[in-house]
Parts: structure tokens; C-alpha cells; sequence
């Protein structure tokens, strides 16, 4: 962005209402659009930071088909469960709404009837994959197959990721469904198309994608490749049951493909944040004036979407502001393989503050360090311990610590007076201080502002680099007796330098940046102060004084990795060895088992049990708890709402303290997963398994 703008459109890729939030999700999206956000505010800036969940498509209602609940039921739960993890990790968005609201759904119906009514759609009845097992048309990302262009396998049908060629479904080779696993036939059907090929070939979009040539390189590589190769019509409605229904009276059982309806979610938050504000009338200031820029955060994954595919959407119907910039981050790797939720993979928001209460800011700051900007990069334990320990227990933690502590001792817990201090050491260690903080200053605004967020937070822990430097070659706690005078003033210098960084530091560690001001005695965090020498007055007493950054132990990365490679399931191709049979019973023995079908309706972790989660099902005859042992392989959220089978005769026995009044049945392999057993259909609680 070369333009200086005042206001802001700031948006982050709608997350998929199918699952928690992992740290893979907070370091490729969420996490620098906040650092972003939260620097454009110090600044002055007017922002609105827009997201929401993204809660239709495929994914949703396999989903609940897994769970044995609605996708209503599906979204629902886990829009409250992302929505939690964001705020407890401090991503302070304006509004966070969901594509099911009604809202949401009038603004996508009127949106796709304006581009109908101007005739952009092309109306077509072609072939395209369907799955008779599962008696569904697939879309695109439901059809894997190897890739015509490079040969890979794993392609999806609308882009390979390993190439990131464009493509159509019907173009892979040996295609398959992802939901049964069976070949797709092929069946007509009609949809509507939008014309991507005539679109690319407009003055409009011809003068828009100019701007993708200052944009990050990774951005650049991908929208290039796909133009290059000439964009195909592709199908903006789909065969499908979940979903926004198409405004059409012909599009009977279709609804609005989930990249057509998802990217309207921005919109459509931001009209209801407006209304509920009761400020509609400005919606127009944000979506339709040249002098408010709008960003898209984003993940690698949705690059082509948001650079080409919405702004074609914008550009045909007329009066949006199309991005001024879309700063996507690559992948976050860990543990030296991909993250993968499918086989619990990941380090999930939720279970970290569960391991680690109360210790977001160490995480935003690991993650902000190894941030996937233009590259792919990797989060590991032990890298996470050396980052904390390192550089904010020892470099930041230790400098604050050390000048509020010598304001204790020296000055009864009150800031030294600026005095006047002409001694050779002081002098000129004020000048290297002064020139070092400048230049650290200086480079964090200019990273902040082409959002090289990596880059600009180690550019605020040089900051504190050199307030340890500072205080190392003039050692204050040496002179405190022979020149008290000259002790004041570095003091005082000090003091100075930690509410800078505490400024600064409420764009990346919003929660230390608060305890720090807290100390410090700073009502304000202007972002302007930092060119300020004097921010806290003399004579001023300190708050309270605390240890901002305990260290990170070799226990506990153990107990982490473990944790990890507990939980992932056993690798695909890999026959387990499986134990044999049990001894023979009689049916007269089986017949005394009573078997039924519950429903979870709560579901918590067992305190200092890693392994137990504390159930109550529904058994329709009457509600239980029921300890079991597999808070390794699902957390109380993802059993939330889940039929089980349940042996409800089972004698009564105590655990922890808890009597538990039944198991639940679970197939594996006894080494690396359990999977639960669920009804193939949704089911009455309390029925009979016979």
C-alpha cells in the first residue's frame, strides 16, 4: 500500500464452523490481522476488523453426520467454541458474526440477484461428479485425484496445492470421492457460472490486478499462475441441502457454492455491527469509498478467492471497494510434519490454555517469531521453550523486572526525578541508547506498516536489548552510593524506556502490554508517545510489580510432545497388530449386557486426570455420568452433543471421587486411537441395540 489512508476495512478469513482452532488457524490469519489491527488503533486510525464462521458448505454436514447432530447443531457449537478461543487469545475483532444468520442470508440471496438480474451468470447443464453411495453431488474439495498438470496425487478438484494449477474436478485423473472413498459417476445438472475467463479479459479487472505486482511474493505466484493458464467459468451454485438457497425459482434444491456465500460474510457483518450500533447509514463509508482500505487477512489456502474470485464478484456488481492489499501467510508445520486435525495433529487454543492457564501472550510471541509470511515454517516444543526463556524471560522480562526493582530499593517504589547528568558513561550510553531505540522504533513502524509482522516484533524485543545494554555498561546499582545523581538519571531513563515498550507492546502482547502500563502508572498508549522522552512523570509511585515471564521447563515440552504423538492416529497404509480373540461366552452371557443409545449433552475434563472426561448422557430413560477414558483422543467439546453407545448395566464404581454409572463402547487398536461407536443414523437416546 502506497496511499495513506485513515480508515479501515480489515478482514480475516472466515473460519469453518467444524472443529476448534488450532495454532496453525491463529499463525496464518488471526494473529497478524490482529498485531495490524491493534497497530492502525495506537495510530489513530478508525478500523472495523471483520470476521465470522463460515457455516455452510460440505465439510458442515459431514460433520454432523459424524457427530449424529443437524449442521445446525454443528455450527452452532463450535461457532461458540472459536469464538471463545479468539477472545482468550486476545484477537480483538470488531464483530464476529456467522454466514447462518438471517442477515447473512438476505445479503448473499441479493447480492447473487443483482449479478443475475445484470446477466453476469452463464446458465449451463453440465456433468459433473456425483456419489452414489452417498446419493450427493460433490464439491470440488470432495473430489481428490492426481493432478493433470504435475502428476501429483491428493489434487483437489478445483486446485492442486502442490503445483497450484486451476482445476476442474472432471480434469483429474482417477478421481475419487472423499466421502465414500468410491469412484464418482458422472450426472447433468444445471447451475450458473460465472464467466471468470470474460471477466479477466476486462479494463476493470485488468487495471485491479496492477495492483497484485506490490503485493508479497507468495500472493503474486499464485494469482499469476492461474491467469496465465486463462480462467474458467466456474459455478457459483451448487447441489446441495445446507446452505444459502439460490433466489431463483428454477434453483429448487441448489444452494449458493460456499466461496460465492462465505466471502459475502464480510458484508453482511459488517451491516449487522452497523445496525446493532445503530450506524446502517455509514456501511456505504466502508464498502463503497476509495478513501477506506480494505484488507484481507488470509491463509495460503484461500489466496486465488479472495485476489481473483471475490473481487470479480465485487467488480460485477458494481460500487465495492475492491483490496488494496491481501498479506496471506503460508502454512505452519509441526513438530517436523503438517498439522493434520483429521489425525489430531495440532495444538489445539483451547487445550493450550488449559496446559498453560493464562499464558497466551508466550504463545502470540513464539508465533509471531516463526510467522509463515512468504514461507512455510514450523512450530516445535522445544523451540517454543528457547523463544520464552530466551528472549522474553531473559532479554524482556529481565529488563522490566530489573529497573522496577531498582525503583524499589533505590526509591521507595516511586520514579526517579529527571535530574540533569553530564558524566562521560552516562552520556554516552544515553547517546547509543537513544540512536539504538530510534532505529528499533523507526524499523518496527515501517515493518508495521507493510505488515512484515515478524520482522517488527524483533524489532521491539531490540528495544529491550538495548535497555539490558543500557543498564549493563552504566550499572547503576554500583553508584547508588558515589553519584546518586547520575543513578537518577539512568533510572529515570529506564523507566522511560519500559512504558515505550509497553506501548509497543500492546500490538503484540496485549495482556503484558497492560500489566506493564499497570506498573508504570501509563493511562495512555498512544502510539504517538513513543516519540515522547518523558511518558511517566517523577515522583510517580509504581503499581504492582510482578514477574511478567516465568520459564518454560523441560518437563513440560516433554509432556507436550507426548501428548502429541499419544494422540495422533495410527499413519494411513499401516496394518496395526490387533489383539486376538477373547475367550469364548455363551449368548446366555451376552444377553445379561445391556446395550443403549445415549446423547452427551455436557462433557468436561477430569481435573489432574490427562486421560478421563467427565460425561452426562442422555439415555432417554434418565440422564448419567459416566467417566471414560479418552480425553486423548476427544475433547469434551467434540463430544458435545454425540450419540454414543453406552453399557448401562454395568455395576457402579468410583474414579477420582466420581462414581461413574456405565462405559461407553469405543473401537481401536489399543496403541494410537480410539474412535467412538455412533449409530448410523440419528436415533432416540435410550434405544435397544439388539
Amino acid at each position: 500500500m502506497t496511499k495513506a489512508f485513515n480508515k479501515y476495512l480489515i478482514t480475516a478469513a472466515l473460519p469453518y464452523a467444524n472443529g476448534p482452532v488450532h495454532i496453525g488457524h491463529l499463525a496464518g490469519c488471526y494473529l497478524p490481522a490482529d498485531i495490524y489491527v491493534r497497530y492502525l488503533k495506537a495510530k489513530g486510525k478508525e478500523v472495523l476488523f471483520i470476521c465470522g464462521s463460515d457455516e455452510h458448505g460440505v465439510p458442515i454436514t459431514i460433520k454432523a453426520k459424524k457427530e449424529s447432530i443437524t449442521p445446525q447443531q454443528v455450527v452452532d457449537k463450535y461457532h461458540l467454541i472459536m469464538k471463545q478461543a479468539f477472545a482468550d487469545f486476545g484477537i480483538d475483532f470488531t464483530y464476529y458474526g456467522r454466514t447462518s444468520s438471517e442477515t447473512h442470508k438476505e445479503t448473499a440471496q441479493l447480492f447473487f440477484q443483482k449479478l443475475y438480474d445484470k446477466g453476469v451468470f452463464k446458465e449451463a447443464i453440465t456433468s459433473q461428479f456425483y456419489d452414489e453411495a452417498a446419493q450427493q453431488f460433490l464439491a470440488d474439495r470432495y473430489v481428490t485425484g492426481t493432478c493433470p498438470k504435475c502428476s501429483s496425487p491428493g489434487a483437489y478438484g478445483d486446485q492442486c496445492e502442490k503445483c497450484g494449477a486451476s482445476l476442474n474436478a472432471t480434469e483429474l485423473i482417477n478421481p475419487t470421492s472423499t466421502l465414500s472413498g468410491n469412484p464418482p459417476i458422472l450426472k447433468e445438472t444445471k447451475n450458473w457460472f460465472l464467466p471468470m475467463g470474460e471477466i479477466q479479459d476486462s479494463a476493470d479487472f485488468k487495471h485491479y490486478i496492477q495492483r497484485i505486482d506490490s503485493w508479497k511474493s507468495n500472493i503474486k505466484g499464485q494469482c499469476n499462475s492461474w491467469l496465465s493458464e486463462g480462467l474458467q467459468p466456474r459455478a457459483m451454485t451448487r447441489d446441495l441441502d445446507w446452505g444459502v438457497p439460490v433466489p431463483l425459482p428454477e434453483a429448487e434444491g441448489k444452494v449458493l457454492y460456499v466461496w460465492f456465500d462465505a466471502p459475502i460474510g464480510y458484508i453482511s457483518a459488517t451491516k449487522e455491527y452497523l445496525k446493532q450500533q445503530g450506524r446502517s447509514g455509514e456501511f456505504e463509508s466502508y464498502w463503497n469509498n476509495e478513501e477506506t482500505a480494505l484488507v484481507h487477512f488470509i491463509g495460503k489456502d484461500n489466496i486465488v478467492f479472495h485476489a481473483i474470485i471475490f473481487p470479480m464478484m465485487l467488480m460485477t456488481h458494481g460500487n465495492f471497494n475492491l483490496p488494496v492489499n491481501i498479506p496471506a501467510n503460508e502454512f505452519l508445520n509441526l513438530e517436523g510434519d503438517k498439522i493434520s486435525t483429521s489425525k489430531n495433529w495440532a495444538v489445539w487454543l483451547h487445550e493450550y490454555l488449559t496446559d498453560l492457564p493464562d499464558r497466551q501472550d508466550e504463545l502470540r510471541y513464539v508465533l509471531t517469531s516463526i510467522s509463515p509470511e512468504t514461507k512455510d515454517s514450523e512450530f516445535t516444543w522445544k523451540d517454543y521453550q528457547t523463544r520464552v526463556n530466551s528472549e522474553l524471560v531473559s532479554i524482556f522480562g529481565n529488563f522490566v523486572n530489573r529497573v522496577a526493582v531498582l525503583c524499589q530499593k533505590f526509591y521507595d517504589g516511586h520514579i526517579p526525578a529527571s535530574v540533569s547528568c553530564n558524566t562521560d558513561l552516562y552520556v554516552k550510553a544515553l547517546d547509543v541508547l537513544t540512536a539504538d531505540i530510534n532505529a528499533s522504533i523507526e524499523s518496527m513502524e515501517n515493518n508495521l506498516n507493510q505488515v512484515k509482522i515478524r520482522d517488527a516484533q524483533a524489532d521491539w524485543m531490540n528495544i529491550a536489548r538495548a535497555g539490558n545494554k543500557f543498564l549493563a555498561e552504566t550499572e547503576p546499582w554500583k553508584l547508588v552510593k558515589t553519584d546518586p545523581e547520575t543513578v537518577k538519571a539512568i533510572l529515570f531513563e529506564a523507566v522511560q524506556l519500559c512504558a515505550k515498550l509497553s506501548i509497543a507492546a500492546q500490538v503484540f502482547l496485549p495482556k503484558t502490554a497492560q500489566k506493564l502500563a499497570e506498573m508504570f502508572g501509563m493511562n495512555n498508549l498512544s502510539w504517538n508517545l513513543l516519540g515522547v522522552n518523558q511518558i511517566v512523570l517523577p515522583g510517580q509511585a509504581l503499581g504492582k510489580v510482578e514477574i511478567l515471564f516465568k520459564q518454560i521447563e523441560d518437563e513440560l515440552v516433554a509432556s507436550q510432545i507426548q501428548k502429541l504423538n499419544e494422540k495422533r492416529t495410527q499413519p494411513t497404509g499401516v496394518t496395526p497388530e490387533l489383539p486376538g480373540p477373547k475367550p469364548e461366552i455363551t449368548f446366555e452371557d451376552f444377553s445379561k449386557i445391556d446395550l443403549r443409545i445415549g446423547k452427551v449433552i455436557a462433557a468436561e475434563r477430569v481435573p489432574k486426570a490427562d486421560k478421563l472426561l467427565k460425561l452426562k448422557v442422555d439415555l432417554g430413560f434418565e440422564e448419567r455420568t459416566i467417566l471414560s477414558g479418552i480425553a486423548e483422543f476427544y475433547t469434551p467439546e467434540t463430544m458435545l452433543g454425540k450419540q454414543v453407545v453406552v453399557v448401562v448395566n454395568l455395576a457402579p464404581r468410583k474414579i477420582r471421587g466420581i462414581e461413574s454409572q456405565g462405559m461407553l463402547l469405543m473401537a481401536g487398536d489399543g496403541k494410537n486411537e480410539l474412535v467412538s461407536i455412533v449409530p448410523e443414523q440419528g436415533i432416540m437416546p435410550g434405544s435397544e441395540i439388539k
